[in-house]
Parts: C-alpha cells; sequence; structure tokens
C-alpha cells in the first residue's frame, strides 16, 4: 500500500460511531499497542464512488500517473480506479489498481481494496500484491485481506484531520504494520500536476521497517499528489497526470 486508533476501545468506538470524537490526538504512536477492531458493515457506503473524502477521493475510471527517482533509477506509478468492488468482512471495497515501474520495468502489480464508512472516513482492507520479474510474478508477500488469519482494516484518511493524530493504517501481525501521523494541513506544494494550497502531509512508516520512513502529501478535491522518504532512502514520487 502506498493510512487505526491508538488503543482497542478507541478503535472499537470509531468503526462504530465514526471519527470525530475519538481520533483526536494523544500523541502516541500505536506500533507497539494491541489492536482489534470490530466492523458493522451498515456503517458503510455501498457500491459507490469514494466521494466523501476531500483527501481521497476515488472516482471510477480515474487513472493517474506518478514519477520519481530511486537514487539514479527511474520510478513511475500509475494508479487506476477500477469500476470491481470486492465484498471484505461484508462491506463493499473499491478496487485500484496500483503498478509500479523501475527504468520502464514492470516491479510491483497491486489491487488495492478501500472502503468509504458513513462520516466519510476511508479505510483499507487490504491488498492482492504481486513481486514482477521479467515479466513473471515471483511473490505474492505482503498480501492481506482483513478478516483472515488475524488481518484487520485500518483507516487511510480521517474525514477531519487532526494534526498528530497517530492511526494504523492496516494490520497483519508480522506482515502488514504500517502506521501514519497527520504532521500538517494547510501547506501549500507543486508537484508537475499543479500547485495545490491547504495540503495535508503525513508522516509514515513500519514497525517492521524502522529504519525507513516517509511523508506523504495530499491535496483537497485530488488526493495523493506526493511521496518522498525522509529516512532509509532518498526516493520520491510526484503526481504528473490524471486522466
Amino acid at each position: 500500500m502506498r493510512i487505526m486508533i491508538m488503543l482497542v476501545v478507541l478503535a472499537t468506538a470509531v468503526a462504530q460511531s465514526g471519527c470525530e470524537e475519538s481520533c483526536t490526538s494523544s500523541g502516541t504512536n500505536p506500533g507497539k499497542s494491541p489492536y482489534v477492531i470490530a466492523i458493522d458493515p451498515a456503517n458503510f457506503v455501498s457500491g459507490q464512488n469514494i466521494t466523501g473524502n476531500s483527501y481521497w477521493p476515488l472516482n471510477v475510471g480515474e487513472f493517474a500517473v506518478f514519477k520519481g527517482l530511486d537514487g539514479k533509477d527511474s520510478i513511475r506509478v500509475e494508479i487506476r480506479v477500477t469500476d470491481s468492488i470486492k465484498v471484505i468482512q461484508g462491506v463493499d471495497c473499491r478496487v485500484v489498481r496500483d503498478q509500479g515501474f523501475l527504468n520502464g520495468e514492470l516491479e510491483e502489480d497491486t489491487y488495492d481494496w478501500y472502503a468509504q464508512d458513513v462520516d466519510g472516513n476511508v479505510w483499507y482492507f487490504g491488498e492482492f500484491s504481486e513481486e514482477i520479474e521479467n515479466g513473471v510474478p515471483v511473490s505474492t508477500a505482503g498480501s492481506w485481506e482483513a478478516g483472515v488469519d488475524g488481518a484487520y482494516p485500518g483507516i487511510v484518511m480521517f474525514a477531519n484531520p487532526v494534526v498528530g493524530t497517530w492511526y494504523r493504517q492496516e494490520f497483519l501481525e508480522g506482515e502488514a504494520e504500517d502506521v501514519a501521523q497527520i504532521l500538517s494541513v494547510g501547506e501549500t506544494y507543486t508537484v508537475p500536476y499543479g500547485t495545490f494550497t491547504n495540503c495535508l502531509r503525513t508522516l509514515e512508516y513500519s514497525p517492521l521497517e524502522p529504519k525507513v520512513q516517509e511523508n506523504k502529501i495530499y491535496a483537497p478535491g485530488v488526493g495523493f499528489i506526493r511521496a518522498e522518504k525522509t529516512k532509509g532512502g532518498s526516493e520520491y514520487e510526484e503526481l504528473v497526470s490524471i486522466d
């Protein structure tokens, strides 16, 4: 995945009633805290575009291209919002295809599963990811699905982000443990696709790779526009087009 709450009690509250009260920051990194979440399908919207969240809109048919560098190697990422729905734990999840290329060669082909709750928060329910070598899939490491083998969904974007909030984006112990913190809201960023105001910036990392961290930037009405490693490398990618 290229984004839950700090404690079990707070996580359950989010699943049942949204985030407005329970997602204010305690300043606590949830990476080593217990995590269990109960999902009620009645709290999620069904079979439609994810358009209720300004920082994470997913419009069916949209195709976005990102470019960047990893050292001297060129990066290209193509993200397409498909018209497919995958039902997970009784929730309609929008299927998004994410393909990563290094120096023009396909390296990773992933199908991500997102859902929006009735309060506008966007959740991440898992992914099926293939690592590609010479055009052939060689590994599905990192794949997971909420409700399977102890995996739980997390939040990728709050409807009302609060600066300082830590949250889990996903959870499958030992496999998918990404966490994030909202660092700022209201900044201005320029990428090849344009200049955007009121942007949101996050810190994201996994306790499984503590020496690697990155910032991600999200623009209102557009969504994800830039990622850059702040620890463990100099890799970056940024939005160049949306069709």
